[in-house]
């Protein structure tokens, strides 16, 4: 695929970003849109590798070296209909993935691999600006209702499935806008909105019926979906936020980081105004969490004009490349710094934070830490604080970027669905103990990848349509990593 000698011609490239100075000014996307030839090249740089182990490494089995090919061949038209083949929204995860194909990639055990996620990036805006992609109406509708219960990726890319095999789908969404955590999670520095409206036109131009401010079970009752419904799928998401049960836990100054987020996406929006207590101007935040979302607050905290930015992470700093323990082609488990670490921060690993310090009003002034050691112990590691190590940090706004513990639960008991040990649906095949209830998504897998969301919708929607008529012709991973119709 590609050129034959692509690989040692061509080196690896990278999308480019406005400099801090200029993107710190506003919140809009800061990538700077690379010349034509240039992803030609990058295309050329995949290889004919024979077994193409970016396909296992993609959660939605894209057939990358494929499109990768097409791109090279400037048949920017099949690339984008090879990349629709598999994947709902390349544009959402051509900006959010963390690219687990890449580090599948076969020419990364040599080089640089492949930059796959900025060729699917190009490939859907190319297709957008030629106009080429377009709604798709089924030519004829079944007799058969569903209910998507949840906007967010999952609950999207199941919705057009359906849909393009002719049923009827109707989402339901509680919040005021389309979109779930696309909307409300995610900055408009990593994913400006109109990115997201874009792709519902067209999913309304095919058909399917989006309702806002209607959450299920208060303002619409479970029994009215069950009985107007031959199928409900719920997509909810893993939404409940993982708590820091110390002491100070409650002062003002103490906020969950999608809290934080959504309330600036609405900013953003001008829905609303910005709140005092959701500012990071002139104060000094600790964003307490190495992930995304961390990632997040520390590029939405800086576009406030903090005093300062801090990040704690309790696990120990990551090696800066594979160790023997995290082979290739698995996810490498080494130091990532985002664009939003670039903009400026202060990362302290091996950090445990064990208690908020307020005033005499329950404002924040302060955190107390102590500095940790991971020990072996067996099989698993051990956590010892370091005697001495305790330290008061100056903190106006701490920000909780500590991940989901899960699913919200009042929908579970109302449509009598059982539950496993970890409070998540039991499912076989996505559909729960209720025979007329499926569930996809982080409401179903857990915490994840926007990619693996879109995912489980579309696995989601095969084995519904499959119920509803007995065979379908949507595709399925089914039997392994890429896929395929039965």
């Amino acid at each position: 695929m590609g050129k034959l000698k692509g690989f040692v011609e061509y080196d690896r490239t990278d999308e480019k970003y406005l400099s801090v100075t200029e993107r710190l000014k506003n919140y809009k996307e800061f990538t700077i849109t690379p010349d034509q030839s240039e992803m030609v090249e990058q295309g050329g740089r995949c290889m004919d590798c024979g077994v193409p182990f970016c396909h296992s490494g993609c959660p939605l089995g894209n057939l990358i070296p494929d499109f990768n090919d097409a791109v090279y061949r400037k048949e920017w038209k099949l690339a984008l209909d090879i990349l629709h083949s598999t994947n709902n929204f390349p544009e959402f995860t051509g900006r959010l993935c963390p690219a687990p194909c890449e580090s599948a990639c076969v020419l990364g055990l040599i080089n640089p691999p492949v930059s796959i996620e900025m060729i699917e990036k190009y490939i859907v805006e190319r297709g957008f600006e030629e106009g080429w992609i377009k709604a798709k109406a089924p030519i004829k509708r079944t007799n058969k209702k569903i209910a998507v219960v949840g906007s967010g990726p999952a609950g999207l890319a199941a919705a057009q499935q359906l849909n393009s095999v002719g049923h009827t789908v109707e989402v339901f969404e509680r919040d005021e806008k389309i979109g779930g955590l696309l909307r409300y999670g995610i900055p408009d520095f990593k994913l400006e909105k109109s990115i997201i409206d874009r792709r519902l036109k067209i999913l309304e131009e095919e058909g399917i019926i989006f309702h806002t401010c209607k959450e299920v079970g208060t303002d619409i009752p479970v029994s009215e979906l069950e009985k107007e419904f031959d199928i409900i799928l719920l997509t909810g998401g893993a939404t409940i936020r993982r708590k820091l049960p110390i002491k100070g836990h409650d002062l003002k100054g103490v906020v969950q980081a999608m809290d934080f987020l959504k309330h600036q996406n609405e900013v953003v929006d001008l829905k609303i105004d910005q709140q005092k207590n959701y500012s990071a101007s002139s104060k000094n935040v600790i964003v307490i969490g190495g992930g995304d979302t961390g990632s997040d607050c520390i590029g939405t905290s800086n576009r406030h004009k903090a005093k300062s930015v801090t990040n704690f992470e309790i696990l120990d700093k990551p090696s800066s490349e594979r160790t023997e323990e995290n082979p290739w082609p698995y996810w490498p488990f080494t130091l990532k710094t985002s664009s939003s670490h670039e903009e400026g921060i202060d990362r302290k690993w091996s950090i445990m934070t064990k208690e908020f310090i307020g005033d005499e009003n329950k404002n924040l002034t302060g955190i107390k830490t102590v500095a940790v050691d991971w020990k072996k112990d067996g099989d698993s590691r051990k956590l010892i604080e370091i005697e001495g190590s305790e330290k008061v940090w100056p903190c106006e706004l701490a920000l909780l970027a500590l991940g989901f513990t899960g699913p919200e639960q009042d929908l579970f008991s109302s449509l009598n669905i059982d539950l496993d040990q970890t409070l998540k649906p039991v499912t076989e095949n996505y559909k729960t103990t209720n025979p007329k209830v499926y569930a996809a998504g982080d409401l179903r897998r857990g915490q994840s990848l926007i990619v693996w969301a879109i995912s489980e919708g579309r696995e989601a929607a095969y084995h519904i349509d499959k119920q509803l008529m007995g065979n379908t012709i949507l595709p399925s991973k089914i039997d392994g990593d890429l896929p395929s119709v039965k």
